[in-house]
């Protein structure tokens, strides 16, 4: 058994550590054929490369095999939803972007360049990716903002021919899917019986309802920063819309304090503060998953005092819902696999496999593994890769 601590126990960084260990950026390319004398000079680069270039102009599918763009991933952001700081711009974007491909390199074995775009408009995105389409072999899209996150997935699931995913959505749902059916195994619940509160309707607020619900959670309740989301209601169109339509079977209506009161689980993905005396309404043995980053909707300990299981986006608390959990994996098997498409049925067997690798030492606080279980991005490729097969999603 692996045993990976959950809390960080070292100092913190001091502001000089840290942009010491930016200067120059954290990424750098490396070689996998050696340079050292003329003849493999003549093999890497002119003139042996020239019968590469002609066989793969022969048949253009070689060029995965004999280049690295079958395998790498595409780490795109428009800089407009950046952590916690919101829209600061492409170049501010990039140290963000840099870090995850730092994470695709650590946890996955995945290349992966950061690319920032800037522009917002959605037209000009899709065709710039589309015209660098044989550079890359996947799309990770980052810190969009929503609605247009949305918009920009579609329209570039449909536009090209490999795998796309917003990680601000799918991770954090993949994760949290994990995360919620740990507990509940720690619990003895089942998930379907749940009553779920998801407070947020951007970009992971929507992903995380729907995949509840594709899982088997028939009681989601929806808020955005005026209220349930219910059909008609002011405001409440686009994905919310299709969400109103799809969740709150019980008709709530009203604030954050009329749907948490007597839910069992509370999932925070706005950043607005949930104040002390709204846990105590929620049914016994309840669960909080307070996700916004730095700061959680309620302090954990706050949390502690009410709910049976808390979990935060934090790595000094336990229970952290961290997307490295998921996205290194979710790409790594789709690429594996040859997917054109990251389908909903690979999403859900990528939960199950980060449960699987928890389901020895489950515990109230430890409900999804650390992200450095070596264990973790293994098992999600290989269940995402088979979960590609059945639905025909293969090159």
């Amino acid at each position: 058994m692996t045993v990976v601590p959950d809390r960080i126990t070292t100092a913190p960084a001091s502001r000089d550590e840290i942009f010491q260990a930016h200067r120059g950026g954290k990424l750098a390319t490396g070689l996998t054929a050696p340079l050292s004398d003329a003849r493999e000079l003549a093999i890497a680069y002119t003139p042996g490369v020239a019968d590469v270039s002609r066989a793969i102009a022969a048949d253009a599918a070689l060029a995965d095999r004999y280049t690295w763009a079958g395998r790498l991933v595409a780490v795109v952001s428009d800089g407009t939803a950046v952590l916690g700081l919101g829209d600061i711009g492409p170049r501010a974007a990039l140290p963000v972007m840099e870090g995850k491909s730092a994470l695709f390199k650590a946890f996955g074995g995945l290349d992966s360049i950061p690319i920032v775009l800037d522009t917002t408009d959605v037209d000009e995105i899709v065709e710039t990716l589309v015209r660098l389409r044989p550079s890359f072999g996947a799309v990770n899209l980052e810190d969009v903002a929503a609605p247009r996150c949305f918009e920009l997935e579609r329209r570039l699931v449909e536009a090209l021919d490999c795998p796309v995913m917003h990680d601000d959505q799918h991770g954090t749902a993949i994760v949290l899917l994990a995360a919620l059916r740990g507990a509940c195994e720690v619990q003895g619940r089942e998930p379907g019986e749940l009553r779920v509160v998801v407070s947020g309707a951007g970009a992971a607020g929507v992903a995380c309802a729907r995949i509840l619900l594709a899982a088997g959670v028939s009681d989601v309740v929806v808020l955005d920063s005026r209220g349930v989301l219910v059909p008609g209601r002011d405001g409440v169109t686009g994905e919310k819309a299709a969400l109103a339509h799809r969740t709150n079977p019980r008709g709530v209506t009203g604030s954050l304090a009329d749907a948490l009161r007597g839910a069992d689980v509370f999932v925070g993905l706005s950043g607005a503060r949930l104040p002390e005396e709204l846990l105590a309404t929620m049914a016994p043995d309840g669960m909080v998953f307070a996700l916004s980053n730095p700061d959680p909707e309620v302090h954990p300990d706050v949390a502690a005092r009410h709910a049976a299981i808390v979990a935060t986006g934090r790595s000094d608390f336990p229970n952290q819902i961290n997307n490295v959990l998921a996205f290194p994996g979710v790409f790594r098997g789709a690429l594996d696999a040859g997917a054109r498409r990251i389908t909903e049925a690979m999403k859900l067997a990528a939960a199950e496999a980060i449960l699987d690798v928890a389901r020895d030492d489950l515990a109230v606080d430890r409900i999804v593994p650390s992200p450095f279980d070596p264990r973790v991005a293994l098992a999600v490729s290989a269940a995402v890769a088979a979960a590609s097969e059945p639905g025909g999603d293969a090159k």
